[in-house]
């Protein structure tokens, strides 16, 4: 969970470049990242894949005011708001993007190319058209801050309930190798957001973290799944971490689509 995805990239320099806090060629730089290419296909008004930049300025023109996250997951289409047929394709790639006053979605494909050892990655954002209507379960972020912290007092608790082999000093030391891998030649989301988003989106990497960490080796005995050593035992901890893992998608969410939700307040 500590890796960003490609919807959150989009979803944030798109928001600064649309409010007037990017211009459209670091908007789309920032939203390539370590990617080959990014190109946007199904765009109303074009008749084949387009740019990023050139896809940016299409949506502005298309009466786009802001962009969404949603990132659904089985039984939780977080962020959507239909027809049935977007929510399926988001929900298959496990993110998406709402182009706000413009009724569309985009969907990203990641494809690999190249040989190995040599493997570039190009996305294809498929955009189609969704319903403009509120979406599904996102919090205000003052809700998912209070969410999140009690979400992270019971990662910890149950890490050490279930016996993580890593919920003490090995878990602290694992939790700052994966913020140093993420934070590294990065930004926390993008310009223009209010600190707070800033704030709750590091809180909820870092309970993603938390999570992450239970399901990797933590004893280096082989045994996986941290202290686990048997299938209850395993069931046992999906099943109390599952509503944790879902309080951080839905911070996240609430994280990048502050911007938006800023501006429509202001607009009441």
């Amino acid at each position: 969970m500590l890796d960003e995805h490609r919807s959150g990239r989009l979803t944030a320099w798109g928001n600064a470049l649309i409010a007037g806090f990017a211009s459209p060629d670091d908007a789309a730089d920032h939203i390539k990242g370590d990617d080959a290419v990014h190109r946007v296909t199904g765009l109303p008004g074009e008749t084949g894949p387009v740019g990023l930049t050139l896809a940016l300025g299409r949506l502005r023109a298309l009466g786009a005011t802001g962009l969404r996250l949603a990132l659904p997951a089985p039984g939780h289409p977080l962020g959507l708001s239909g027809p049935p047929e977007f929510n399926a394709r988001a929900l298959e790639a496990e993110e998406a993007v709402i182009a706000t006053g413009a009724a569309l979605g985009l969907v990203p494909e990641i494809r690999e190319a190249g040989p190995e050892g040599d493997v570039h990655v190009e996305v294809v954002w498929h955009c189609v058209a969704v319903r403009d209507a509120p979406p599904a379960d996102v919090p205000s972020l003052g809700e998912a801050e209070r969410e999140l912290a009690e979400a992270l007092r019971e990662a910890t608790e149950v890490l050490t309930r279930l016996d993580v082999a890593g919920s003490g000093p090995v878990a602290q030391a694992a939790l700052e190798a994966y913020r140093a891998r993420a934070e590294a030649g990065r930004e926390v989301l993008a310009p223009g957001y209010p600190p707070r988003a800033v704030r709750v989106l590091e809180l909820a990497q870092r309970v993603g973290a938390l999570i992450a960490i239970a399901y990797e080796p933590g004893d280096g005995a082989g045994r996986e799944h941290g202290g686990a050593v048997s299938a209850s035992e395993m069931a046992a901890r999906a099943h109390a971490l599952r509503p944790v893992e879902r309080t951080a998608r839905r911070a996240q969410v609430a994280a990048y689509n502050a911007m938006v939700e800023e501006r429509e307040r202001g607009q009441r």
